[in-house]
């Protein structure tokens, strides 16, 4: 079983998404277990200070080390442990099966201008983005991070080719779908999915990954090609 650990200003922001949907199935069926920890217990002042005024000027207020370290020393976490940051370097969905691997995932929601540089220094924490934008406070993208590993956790989905299709699984963006009806309003289903060719699907699937891919993230292109050789020719 997978434990996930999030310390978190604002703990009512996981209480719903945590019971719903995927996440929610699969606690209740033993798969993960969340532990959601309030920042603010780790302060010892009665207004339960946690920001203070950035060295050297500036706009905005600094979360304080003191309380993302003394959460970490009681709580006793192994690795991985997570600071989301707009400049940690990009979750990947390499990162993602990793997280889902081990027996424990901490992550650190930052929250206002900054947290202490200090804490990403802390011995082996990893600081990540989940992409070239700034939220409100790392709460959402730690919601994002835990949906991305939990439903790759066995018996999470339903079965084992939705995650298997899914874009980035093997290096390319899925495929379009798409279900009844046939036609609709002027446009309709690519012929080769109502054939029943099964053969002639699964190409058609693949090379329109390809060129989705090709065209849309040259990046992962790119890659795809350099570790699959003349089998990711472009299209």
């Amino acid at each position: 079983m997978l434990r996930v650990n999030v310390v978190t200003l604002f703990p009512d922001l996981f209480e719903v998404p945590l019971r719903t949907s995927i996440l929610g199935r699969a606690g209740q069926k033993g798969l993960v277990e969340y532990r959601v920890v309030d920042l603010r217990d780790y302060t010892h002042d009665r207004h339960k200070t946690v920001d203070d005024a950035p060295y050297g000027g500036g706009a905005g207020m600094v979360l304080k080390p003191e309380p993302f370290f003394e959460a970490l020393d009681d709580l006793d976490v192994e690795p991985p442990v997570v600071l989301l940051s707009a400049r940690g370097r990009p979750l990947a969905h390499d990162d993602v099966v990793r997280y889902g691997l081990s027996s424990e995932l901490t992550l650190l929601c930052g929250h206002y201008k900054d947290v202490d540089a200090r804490v990403a220094r802390r011995d082996g924490l990893e600081e990540v983005s989940v992409g070239d934008i700034v939220l409100s406070g790392g709460e959402f993208a730690a919601l994002c991070v835990i949906d991305a590993v939990v439903r790759l956790l066995p018996g999470a989905l339903g079965d084992h080719e939705s995650a298997a299709s899914d874009s980035f699984y093997e290096g390319l963006l899925s495929p379009p779908s798409y279900t009844r009806p046939a036609e609709y309003r002027g446009m309709a289903v690519p012929e080769v999915l109502l054939s029943g060719d099964h053969e002639r699907i699964a190409a058609w699937r693949h090379a329109q990954a390809e060129e989705i891919t090709r065209r849309r993230r040259p990046d992962l292109w790119a890659r795809y090609q350099a570790e699959h050789g003349s089998e990711g020719a472009e299209a």
